[in-house]
């Protein structure tokens, strides 16, 4: 646990998905199956709670998420959340519409790698979930689709227009976000909006394996990587240039680093720490 945690407890049990820590890794199963795990407002909520909480726990090292089912997730429930926003005033709308973008903005600003693991659909704020995520695992039959025009809302939402056209270009990503047309596994591979495209019968495994990868690795040169990378999206390049420098030296001065080149030395593989 994190010295720096003040007096209350971590949550022990979240009541609106399924959440476990094994070995390191920390995986969030949105468990709505029956209805392509949509989200509620309680599931935004406990999403951006737990994301502020993950990195001062101490025992995740990396973040999967996935969806029960079907799919991966196909956004906010269309009663449950839409119905019930046509009651909603602007002040209390636009409440709502922050928790949302707090649930993206903790997920690139959490120190840990974070692992989309799509089956089926990722739609709407779905979409968006993953697109945050560090690196995005497809199985060869799901898909993208950033739905918000198509509900008549601005395809801009929750912070999409700022990363997507990271990822993709700004042509593909005007595309997408405009037309909200279904992006299938194999065009999502092509234009880099997935990391990796595996057989259906392969996420599971292929998840596992990426996440123990990053759970056995160098876990500080890992985070720092991920921080440094969002961070340096709006600098220019003589801060980054900065910035990494001096971040390179402290972690000249880590455990892993000396560890590197011990085992180096010793001819073995390193044992890293995280330290």
């Amino acid at each position: 646990m994190s010295p720096f945690r003040a007096s209350p407890g971590f949550t022990g049990k979240w009541a609106h998905f399924d959440f476990e820590v094994d070995d390191g890794v920390a995986t969030v199963t949105l468990n709505r199956p029956e209805k392509l795990n949509a989200l509620t407002f309680d599931v935004y909520a406990d999403l951006r709670d737990l994301l502020a909480e993950l990195p001062h726990r101490g025992d995740a090292k990396v973040l999967v998420i996935a969806g029960q089912g079907r799919g991966f997730c196909s956004g906010g429930d269309v009663e449950e959340i839409i119905g019930e926003l046509q009651k909603f005033e602007t002040a209390r709308l636009l409440e709502f519409t922050r928790m949302t973008g707090a649930v993206v903005k903790a997920l690139r600003e959490c120190p840990l790698p974070v692992i989309a693991s799509i089956n089926g659909i990722a739609a709407g704020a779905g979409s968006v979930i993953a697109l945050a995520s560090d690196f995005r695992l497809m199985a060869r039959s799901a898909a993208f689709a950033f739905l918000f025009t198509r509900v008549g809302l601005a395809g801009a939402d929750m912070g999409s227009a700022y990363l997507l056209p990271r990822v993709v270009g700004l042509g593909r990503a005007t595309e997408l976000l405009m037309l909200g047309d279904k992006i299938r596994a194999e065009k999502a591979e092509q234009i880099g909006l997935a990391s990796q495209v595996v057989d259906d019968e392969q996420l599971p495994a292929a998840t596992t394996e990426l996440a123990r990868r990053l759970a056995d690795g160098p876990a500080l040169a890992y985070s720092t990587t991920k921080v440094l990378l969002t961070r340096e999206l709006d600098m220019d390049l003589g801060s980054s240039i900065e910035l990494e420098a001096m971040t390179q030296a402290l972690l000249m001065t880590s455990k892993d680093h000396g560890e590197f080149y011990r085992a180096w030395t010793a001819g073995r593989s390193p044992q890293w720490t995280g330290r």
